[in-house]
């Protein structure tokens, strides 16, 4: 019996729980309203129409509102209903959540929303709110809080607008139609997603008939063959976007695209002239700039670049041309002197050629071009040339005062032939040994020459033009002093010897040779001999070797230094030159004593003391005792 009173009660409780006023207005409706007398708040949209489901099962919790309203009065978005409203004012709606209370307000007693500004959905799209609603008196909440979304409708209230203003392009010139040149893009700002607000088209309002604009894509293209960069190369191109799929009404935007024609090689070099003339001085530096050429391409940049080159000259090597890279010119440098007198006119045929070619021209012709250049010479006052640039000169050195050794010659290569006069440089011959026939240039000897002071001398001779002093050139000269037999020849060193007393007949003593200043063409050739005047009694022989080398050897067996301590031997050296020359040497021979092996132990003051039987060793004793008996002589 307890448990069935337990569960009768629990029945009871739940039923009048259920009957209560506040039980069942949980559901926050807002699209489809209900049926007919069911619970909970219902919605109606600005225009009073209950908000009902569609096909596609729309969402049931929004309101929609349109953006950037202009009218005086709130804009009225729905209405809130409780089905526990009776119409007695007891129930109070709260809104609460986005903007509520600022941007949207609630009636609180007929659930009425207003939105209290101007709404822009680009820069809020939507807005999530809560309602609920409450008991008046006490606050109590008749339905739980509901969440609902203001979705704010799209206008076209922006206009398209490019990514870039201006555009910055380039395509090569003489491109074919439809080379695409650079894309543009608008952007709208309205909602892609409803409507044709944000639908946009392109379309050129300047730049034709040079370019076209794809509609959909803003893909820029070139619309016309041919379009020549040398004749026009900046275009100016407006492209405009108009949303709305480019219907009436729709808004636009426009951007500027500057387009420049890019340089491609479609122009051939071409000389001005067909003929250049040129004039150059004789006496300019080979390696010089003679003259300049330039030939004109129209196109610009490495397109331009050229190269020079000489294809024909009646002065082959005379002339080279090369080309500044700078300027493009072509610029003729001399390679070998200019002669007046000798050719008075240089022509050359010249052609210049592109560097870089672009195949896809080569049928609009070569890109070469010729021309002829005359170069005419001009002549100068130049000074004398002399024949040779240095001469050789042999004088004897025997040969006398004013004797002519050679002569030089120099004359004017102009055409006036002015008349030269020569001198000497005396910087050069400070000596004074030579001097110079001013008309005839013939050398000649101030002074006597010593070919063993000075084989060589080396001199420098003026020749001046006679008409113009100023005008002078100089030729070195070298004299060569030949030699003459005038110098006999001598001992080569002052040789002294020895002999031993007990020196055998015919024993070498020395070997003597022989030197002489002169140089013969065949090499020295040396005779020696002894002095006649002493050969009868003489005491020792001259054997001559015939290489320019004597042997003096002993007449006799042995030889006493007390009789004879020094011998000078006098020895005849001639020369086998014409005329031929000698000259007695005197050699100087000691007498010493010396031992079985022919060593010398004394000679001269040494050898007499030895004759005599003293010794060194008995010398030194004798004096010795002769000091101390003078000492002891003082002493007493």
């Amino acid at each position: 019996m307890d448990r069935r009173k337990v569960c009768l009660l629990m029945a009871l409780w739940a039923m009048a729980h259920l009957s209560s006023p506040g039980y069942g207005l949980r559901a926050l409706r807002r699209t489809m309203g209900g049926r007919r007398g069911s619970t909970g708040l219902t919605g109606q949209d600005a225009n009073g129409v209950p908000l009902r489901r569609s096909k596609r099962g729309w969402m049931w919790n929004q309101f929609f509102l349109l953006e950037e309203y202009t009218g005086t009065d709130s804009q009225y978005v729905g209405k809130l209903h409780s089905d526990s409203d009776r119409g007695d004012g007891s129930v109070r709606y709260v809104l609460t959540g986005e903007g509520a209370g600022t941007l949207f307000k609630i009636d609180e007693k007929s659930g009425d929303i207003h939105a209290t500004k101007r709404l822009d959905r680009e820069e809020k799209a939507y807005y999530i709110l809560h309602a609920k609603a409450v008991n008046r008196l006490t606050n109590e909440a008749l339905e739980g809080q509901s969440e609902f979304i203001i979705k704010i409708h799209d206008i076209n209230d922006n206009e398209p607008r490019f990514t870039k203003d201006p555009y910055m392009a380039r395509v090569p010139e003489m491109s074919d139609i439809g080379t695409s040149v650079i894309q543009v893009t608008a952007l709208d700002a309205d909602d892609a997603t409803y409507g044709n607000s944000a639908k946009v088209v392109y379309s050129i309002l300047e730049g034709q008939p040079y370019f076209s604009v794809d509609p959909e894509t803003g893909l820029i293209k070139t619309a016309l063959p041919g379009m020549d960069r040398e004749v026009k190369e900046n275009y100016q191109v407006v492209i405009q976007a108009k949303d709305m799929a480019g219907q009436m009404g729709g808004l636009s935007g426009t951007t500027t695209v500057s387009i420049t024609l890019s340089d491609v090689n479609d122009n051939p070099p071409r000389f001005t002239k067909t003929m250049y003339e040129f004039r150059a001085p004789e006496s300019i530096e080979v390696g010089s700039t003679v003259g300049a050429i330039r030939a004109i391409d129209a196109d610009i940049g490495e397109n331009a670049e050229m190269d020079y080159r000489i294809i024909g000259s009646d002065g082959p090597g005379m002339f080279d041309i090369s080309t500044n890279r700078s300027t493009q010119e072509g610029v003729i440098i001399l390679r070998k002197p200019l002669d007046f007198e000798k050719k008075r006119q240089y022509s050359l045929r010249v052609q210049v050629e592109n560097v870089h070619i672009n195949p896809r021209f080569f049928s609009t012709g070569p890109f070469r071009d010729e021309a002829t250049i005359k170069i005419f010479v001009e002549d100068v006052d130049e000074p004398p040339v002399f024949e040779r640039v240095s001469y050789i000169m042999e004088v004897k050195e025997d040969a006398a005062r004013n004797t002519v050794i050679g002569s030089v010659s120099a004359s004017d290569p102009d055409d006036k032939r002015s008349p030269v006069r020569y001198s000497i440089d005396r910087r050069t011959d400070m000596d004074r040994v030579f001097n110079i026939h001013a008309g005839n240039g013939s050398l000649f000897l101030l002074r006597e020459l010593d070919r063993e002071e000075n084989t060589w001398h080396n001199v420098s001779v003026i020749a001046t033009e006679f008409n113009n002093p100023r005008q002078i050139s100089r030729v070195p000269v070298y004299v060569r002093v030949l030699d003459v037999n005038d110098n006999a020849p001598t001992f080569a060193t002052n040789y002294e010897t020895f002999v031993c007393e007990n020196a055998k007949a015919n024993q070498r003593i020395q070997t003597v040779t022989a030197v002489d200043p002169d140089e013969p063409v065949g090499g020295h050739r040396f005779f020696f001999s002894l002095a006649q005047e002493t050969s009868g009694k003489a005491n020792f022989s001259v054997q001559d070797n015939k290489d320019n080398t004597a042997w003096i050897l002993t007449r006799r067996n042995s030889y006493n230094s007390l009789q004879m301590s020094v011998y000078h031997v006098p020895v005849v050296i001639s020369d086998g030159e014409f005329p031929m020359l000698s000259s007695t040497n005197t050699l100087t021979v000691r007498v010493c004593t010396c031992d079985r092996e022919g060593n010398m132990k004394l000679c001269n003051a040494e050898a007499l003391t030895a004759r005599a039987g003293l010794s060194t060793g008995a010398l030194v004793a004798i004096l010795l005792c002769v000091i101390i008996l003078l000492s002891e002589y003082q002493l007493i």
